[in-house]
């Protein structure tokens, strides 16, 4: 731990990743066989009906995001250090865990990028005419960026906590403009992986069979879990103490309201055990009455030799 402080952050992160990088290969490796199911399932739909949209093809983001999952909680671990993390384990039982939410995750992301694609571009044309659209775009694309930020945290944070969806997205709205620091280190990183990845792209020399090859194994086998590492590694630290604060403080809260409740509990009862203890003393029974029949007192029926010991013990305490 000691030596870990003694590093610098990116000294980090470039250790996890490359002594992670085999774990990351099989994590790809397992993300690229439902990717290319569904990639190839929409690609097929998009050809054959003839539409030839962008957005189509787009669609295969939803049933695959709940596969995003295993590739989060892989990557978390190895950003943050933890370089014996069983992948497939891991991946499996996170899929199986978070599938529901994370499709969920993947409808609203699908959502998010449609409408704000095609609200910039609209915005952009309109500005053609009047400027005035240009402002619009660019709120557009400032709502994108949040959004982006958004989804830097949601993935991570439901598969770390165990928390309700309405407190995952509220947090991660939170967060996407909350932790701004953090949200722009980890899209510089990911702008540093695409010069890289652009790179190997511009080496194929215009060759459209070489571009297509290193585009398939950059976008199957590679860029995925990279991504996600790159993301959690500059979010997760900061993510982990805003949850684990605002669980404390609810803690807290939780802890100061039962006790203001047990206390007003105690003066309840305290305060029916006087008056029960006063009604008794007013209470008028003759001592000497032969039989031990039943007085009704204080709503129930108490025998008569109980209420003399009650009275009595009523009197004394109130002597003392």
């Amino acid at each position: 731990m000691a030596n870990e402080n003694k590093t610098l952050p990116i000294a980090r992160v470039f250790g996890n990743l490359f002594r992670g990088f085999p774990k990351l290969l099989l994590t790809n490796l397992l993300f690229a066989i439902p990717a290319a199911v569904f990639f190839a399932a929409f690609f097929a739909i998009n050809t054959l009906t003839g539409i030839n949209s962008f957005f189509i093809q787009l669609f295969t983001v939803i049933p695959l995001f709940p596969f995003y999952a295993g590739v989060v909680s892989v990557t978390l671990h190895i950003a943050k250090g933890e370089l014996d993390v069983d992948v497939f384990r891991t991946f499996v039982a996170n899929v199986k865990e978070n599938f529901l939410r994370f499709l969920v995750h993947g409808i609203l992301f699908y959502i998010a990028a449609f409408f704000t694609y095609y609200s910039a571009t609209l915005y952009f044309r309109m500005g053609a005419e009047n400027g005035m659209f240009y402002v619009l775009m660019a709120f557009c694309i400032l709502i994108g960026v949040l959004l982006m930020f958004f989804f830097f945290h949601v993935p991570a944070m439901t598969v770390s906590f165990d928390l309700p969806m309405k407190a995952i997205y509220r947090n991660g709205l939170l967060m996407s403009f909350g932790e701004l620091k953090s949200n722009l280190i980890a899209t510089f990183g990911l702008f540093l992986m695409l010069v890289v990845a652009s790179s190997f792209l511009i080496c194929c020399g215009g060759n459209s069979i070489a571009i297509a090859v290193v585009t398939a194994v950059l976008g199957l086998f590679i860029l995925p879990s990279v991504t996600a590492f790159i993301i959690n590694s500059a979010i997760y630290k900061r993510m982990y103490i805003m949850i684990t604060d605002r669980e404390s403080q609810s803690r807290k809260v939780d802890k100061r309201l039962s006790e203001k409740y047990s206390e007003l509990e105690n003066l309840r009862r305290k305060k029916a055990e006087e008056d029960t203890a006063g009604q008794l003393r007013k209470l008028e029974i003759d001592e000497s009455a032969d039989g031990d029949e039943y007085i009704y007192f204080d709503g129930k029926m108490i025998k008569r030799s109980v209420l003399i010991k009650m009275k009595r013990a009523a009197e004394e305490s109130g002597e003392n």
